[in-house]
């Protein structure tokens, strides 16, 4: 006989305890189904959640519940609604085994005609909670897988023409928030592999893969925000300054950059401008930045500029950071309202 296991949640993030109930079930039926909830006020996106579960389970059957039962507690009226929603409107009428960590197992269980399965109730092997992650997720890194992590962090990319202040500004925010920051790559790079002050096209598409790669393994060390110095649009920028065109697979990691930093900010070129050996001069400067501009443009990104002094534009990424959440509307950061 074929055994079915169902487990549900809102998963905002999944952590360790989630995943023990979802390997139980694995592990004791032949088909696992996970079913998760809608959960606005976490700010987690359910499509970034029921990712999560698809990427750790591949196997796992997952449903997502959009307009699922929001209200939650043991009274006739909202246990009814919820269980009426998985037999009724999800058509989950043949499981087999309930799998849980909440005392809510037991009438779900009951209504499903289903094993009551509970798993670590008492959480005493892993000891968290959703809301402690949400508030502090650093501090519970332990209970949180890479793929789940990689998401809590808020990725800052700091971009701009050479001699902007990118590096400086992105130590000292590392230092401010307490968390890493990612330096340009492509300085090392270059200086390990230029010819006469050039790389080649397919060196360029070395030097972003090898950023990207570095960037993902310090973003787990990040406490909250991930500070990036440059990216592939970027390095695509200066492929097409050299060498006229941007390779194919250099264009697919920009276009891929373009939608990987919750916040971009463009540095100014209002600071004086600092020439050595490596650089081009001040008016390649301005004529480098209208062309990151255009990069930015073209590729729908929006980005705030930051200018002054380092303390200046410090506080003014403060100012932004501190009312920006994580998978928010970037139109409330620039108090569009209509």
């Amino acid at each position: 006989m074929t055994s079915k296991g169902l487990t549900l949640g809102k998963f905002a993030p999944l952590h360790r305890g989630h995943q023990l109930v979802i390997e139980t079930g694995i592990a004791q039926t032949s088909q696992m189904t996970v079913v998760i909830y809608e959960a606005p006020e976490t700010n987690i996106p359910l499509p970034v959640r029921s990712a999560w579960i698809r990427e750790l389970y591949p196997n796992v059957r997952v449903l997502e519940a959009w307009d699922g039962p929001t209200q939650v507690g043991y009274t006739p009226e909202i246990m009814e609604a919820h269980e009426r929603y998985l037999i009724d409107t999800l058509g989950l009428t043949d499981i087999t085994h309930f799998f849980s960590s909440e005392a809510y197992g037991a009438h779900v269980s009951r209504a499903l005609g289903a094993v009551d399965r509970r798993v670590d109730e008492a959480r005493t092997r892993y000891p968290v909670s959703g809301s402690q992650l949400r508030e502090a997720p650093f501090r519970w890194r332990q209970f949180v897988s890479d793929v789940v992590y990689r998401d809590l962090v808020i990725r800052v990319a700091l971009l701009g023409a050479p001699s902007t202040g990118k590096t400086t500004l992105a130590q000292n925010l590392a230092t401010a928030f307490q968390t890493v920051w990612m330096p340009e790559y492509g300085r090392e790079y270059w200086e390990s592999h230029q010819v006469d002050r050039r790389l080649t096209p397919d060196q360029l598409v070395e030097l972003a893969e090898g950023h990207r790669e570095r960037e993902d393994a310090l973003s787990l060390e990040a406490d909250r925000y991930l500070f990036v110095d440059t990216n592939a649009i970027t390095t695509g920028t200066f492929a097409r300054y050299y060498h006229g065109a941007v390779p194919p697979k250099l264009q697919q990691l920009a276009c891929e950059a373009a939608r990987r930093y919750d916040v971009v900010l463009l540095c100014d070129t209002d600071i004086p401008y600092e020439d050595s050996w490596d650089r081009s001069g001040e008016v390649n400067r301005i004529a480098f930045q209208r062309q990151v501009v255009a990069d930015l443009a073209s590729h729908r990104v929006p980005f705030f500029t930051v200018r002054g002094t380092v303390s200046e534009r410090l506080r003014q990424v403060q100012s932004l950071l501190e009312r920006y959440r994580k998978y928010s509307n970037l139109a409330t950061l620039a108090g569009i309202e209509l």
